[in-house]
Formats: C-alpha cells, sequence, structure tokens
C-alpha cells in the first residue's frame, strides 16, 4: 500500500520534537553535574562573589610620553644639585668650587693689589670687553697660545687664583682653570667661580667695562 504524502511532515516534525527534548534533557543534566563539581572542587567558583567589580581607581592620566602625570615630582634638578654636582666633578680634577662669600672675600683681600689674588675671565675678548670683574685678566680658553705670556707669570706668582665665565651651564672656566694647571699652575691655587660673573652682577658688585683697568664701571655694578 502507498504511504500518503501527508504522513511525511508529521513524522519530521516528531522526531524534531524528540532530539529537543533529549537535547534539553542531556543540558540539563549536564549543568547539574557542573554544579555538584563546582561545589565539591576546592578551587570552585563561590556563586555569591562578583568577579567583575566596578572599578573604583581610574587609571592615571598620562601625558606624551605615557608616563604618569604627577605635579609633586620634578625631573628638574634644584640649583643646589647643580652646584653640588659641580663641585664633585671639579674635585675630581683637583679643582675646589668658591661661592659667593669667597669670591667677595678675594675681591677685597688686600693682597688683590699686590697681584697675589688674581681674577681670570676664561670668555671671548669681546664679552669681557662688555663686562668683566675689575682687574679681571682675560684668558680665552679657545686661544690659550695669545694669553698665556701675559697671564702665566702672573699666576706663577699669585697665591690664589678665581676663575670664571658666564656663569649658568658654563664650563670656560673650568677648562680655562685646567689649560692653566697644564701649564704647570699648582692646583691648590686654582678655583672656579659658582656662578659666574652673572652671580658677581646679581649680588651687586663692581664690573668694569673696556679693557683691563680702564677704570669705567657700569652704573648697575658700581657700587663696592
Amino acid at each position: 500500500m502507498e504511504r500518503s504524502p501527508q504522513h511525511a511532515p508529521l513524522g519530521l516534525v516528531g522526531r524534531a520534537r524528540r532530539v529537543a527534548v533529549e537535547a534539553a534533557v542531556v543540558t540539563a543534566v549536564g549543568l547539574v553535574l557542573a554544579l555538584l563539581a563546582n561545589i565539591i572542587s576546592p578551587r570552585g567558583l563561590s556563586l555569591g562573589r562578583n568577579y567583575f567589580p566596578r572599578n573604583e581607581h581610574p587609571a592615571p592620566a598620562f601625558g606624551v610620553t605615557g608616563a604618569p602625570q604627577t605635579a609633586e615630582v620634578s625631573d628638574v634638578p634644584s640649583a643646589s644639585d647643580v652646584t653640588n654636582a659641580l663641585a664633585v666633578r671639579l674635585e675630581a680634577e683637583g679643582l675646589k668650587l668658591l661661592g659667593m662669600p669667597e669670591v667677595t672675600a678675594l675681591y677685597r683681600d688686600p693682597r688683590r693689589e699686590q697681584e697675589l689674588v688674581v681674577f681670570i675671565d676664561a670668555r671671548n675678548d669681546r664679552e669681557y670687553e662688555a663686562g668683566h670683574v675689575p682687574g679681571a685678566y682675560l684668558f680665552d680658553r679657545y686661544y690659550p697660545e695669545q694669553h698665556l705670556p701675559v697671564v702665566l707669570p702672573v699666576c706663577q706668582q699669585a697665591e690664589a687664583i678665581a676663575v670664571y665665565c658666564a656663569g649658568g651651564d658654563c664650563e670656560d672656566s673650568e677648562f680655562a682653570a685646567l689649560a692653566l694647571r697644564d701649564a704647570g699652575i699648582p692646583v691648590e691655587r686654582l678655583g672656579i667661580c659658582a656662578g659666574g660673573l652673572e652671580a658677581w652682577v646679581t649680588h651687586g658688585l663692581p664690573v668694569e667695562v673696556g679693557m683691563r683697568g680702564s677704570g669705567v664701571l657700569k652704573e648697575e655694578g658700581a657700587t663696592r
């Protein structure tokens, strides 16, 4: 007897329902077993715990470089840090750093009139003529051969020699002092003026313009 075409869809529906029921039963059984295993296992998850808490501490703001921005910390060294670092570097060369009290005392020392205390300007001639410590000798450290014939005999008889440059990060005074040391001047006589001419002017000390011994002082530095 030939099968009616209407029976085929009914058979398919029945099989689909049976598969769905079996899948639901398997899922339910798997879920129960998983729960039991989680409860039994010492490493099981706590069902009452929130494993995804809200972040109460937001990430810090980052700048262009990707580093956290902090207002309290600064990478810029202080003036005292720079001075201490310079003193250490000079000490390694056998040189000493002279603070403004020492520099002022040397300038006012009566021995300066006898050239037993000498000031050496390590800048160039243009800067020197624009303003220098009164009576200081020019010693452009880039052209030592031009100045050694005059400066060397003076330094050989001096008991204390104060070398200065512009100030700030200027290293000309250090190199000039080393050149004098290499020319035979005892290193214990040499000192580097901390802050250079900039510190000199800031402290209101006199500034001579033009050639050495001109006697012409800048008005802002004319007080002794």
